[in-house]
């Protein structure tokens, strides 16, 4: 049975971004639902990582990201980022990428993106944790559909909340 807070996170039906990032040579990203513009001046934006992901461990060693903005045709993307886990998988294997100055993958077929640099990490004992960032870059091929939360709800995610690295 849904919670009221379950009625009201599935009725804001979220956006869905891919996050990328890169350390020491590991690529890593995930499908992210929370996020958000956190400033106007200078530009902002945070996103949560979970604790139980590739791409949270990955992004404990890195400063630099890369915000995807998925759209309704980026179902195909959406699954690819959101149900494998990069422990077992590439999940850039036969995807068109480039590096930016700093290794981060930035998915070409995303036009619709940010390039980020972190500011802080908050860790308040959930399991996920906040990126805060400052915006680098930022492009877009104009207005679009954003994918949505309801789009992917049948995805099976890669790894469960539960299977964080770290217990709160």
């Amino acid at each position: 049975m849904d919670t009221p807070f379950d009625t009201l996170m599935e009725s804001v039906d979220t956006p869905l971004v891919v996050v990328t990032t890169a350390a020491e040579g590991t690529l890593a990203g995930c499908v992210v639902g929370f996020h958000a513009q956190s400033s106007i001046d200078a530009e902002g934006y945070s996103f949560w990582l979970s604790k139980a992901n590739h791409t949270y461990r990955t992004s404990l060693r890195s400063a630099h990201f890369a915000v995807h903005f998925l759209t309704t045709e980026d179902l195909d993307l959406a699954e690819r980022f959101g149900t494998q886990t990069g422990e077992e998988t590439d999940k850039f294997s036969g995807l068109d990428v480039e590096l930016d100055e700093h290794g981060v993958p930035v998915i070409r077929a995303c036009p619709n993106r940010m390039l980020v640099d972190r500011v802080a990490v908050l860790d308040d004992g959930g399991d996920h944790v906040c990126v805060t960032t400052r915006v680098r870059s930022a492009a877009s091929s104009g207005p679009f559909t954003p994918l949505r939360l309801s789009d992917a709800a049948h995805f099976e995610p890669g790894h469960d909340a539960e299977e964080r690295a770290v217990s709160p």
